[in-house]
């Protein structure tokens, strides 16, 4: 079963710079709640309560219920703007949405079966993830928390692409419905042809810094005669 989460929300009357710092002064959230063909609203929530439900998986993909006041409204989550260094919320950007108006979300993916994968358990071979998250449409009532991805059947060399997903009832990916790529989400590749990867990615990284290097070296002994010059006069 799915969670429920409820924010308890103040109406706030002041925007810009200084009164957001002031609210993040007393321990509060500045954020604001739009769309559904409503007005914009300035809401003020209390930080640590809704840090603590960020921490969940869940609260970035659930239908949520704002209450304000005496009334309560439904939304998703659509950004958080975090401090650079600090563990403390700059902003929140909530969005309404109405339950006949199909809604854009980013879900992740929960993998199972890779411990009895052939392409692990028989063949040696290591997971590979190419994706982590998927954009969906459907209709608010029909949001799914995450995708689940079965890979307890992929030999090595085997991958699950995104038209491989068993999507659930209502639930359609945004980017096949556009004409997109049907890419690969993971894979089993050979522990062997890894680590030959990454070594030609560090052959690579190191031939650039020769060669950086190399040029530095000429263009300093180009330099050189000119500044004899200068010496000399």
């Amino acid at each position: 079963m799915s969670v429920k989460y409820e924010i308890s929300a103040e109406a706030r009357d002041t925007k810009g710079s200084s009164a957001s710092r002031h609210l993040r002064r007393d321990g509060k959230v500045p954020a604001v709640l739009y769309g559904a063909g409503k007005d914009v609203v300035l809401l003020s929530l209390d930080h640590n309560a809704v840090f603590h439900n960020l921490e969940h998986e869940a609260f970035h993909t659930s239908i949520l219920t704002l209450k304000l006041g005496g009334n309560s409204e439904k939304a998703i989550l659509r950004d958080v703007q975090m401090h650079p260094f600090k563990s403390r919320i700059i902003h929140i950007d909530f969005q309404r949405i109405s339950e006949t108006e199909k809604i854009h979300m980013q879900v992740p993916f929960h993998f199972e079966g890779d411990d009895v994968a052939p392409g692990v358990k028989l063949e040696g071979g290591i997971v590979s993830h190419l994706m982590t998250e998927i954009d969906i449409t459907c209709l608010p009532k029909d949001l799914p928390e995450y995708l689940l991805v079965d890979i307890s059947e992929l030999s090595l060399g085997q991958s699950v692409h995104i038209s491989d997903l068993k999507l659930p009832e209502g639930v359609e990916i945004t980017s096949l419905g556009q004409g997109g790529q049907d890419l690969a989400i993971v894979t089993i590749v050979a522990i062997r042809a890894s680590l030959d990867d990454e070594a030609e990615e560090a052959a690579a990284a190191a031939e650039g810094e020769g060669e950086g290097e190399a040029a530095g070296e000429g263009e300093a002994a180009e330099a050189a005669p000119e500044e004899d010059k200068k010496e000399e006069s």
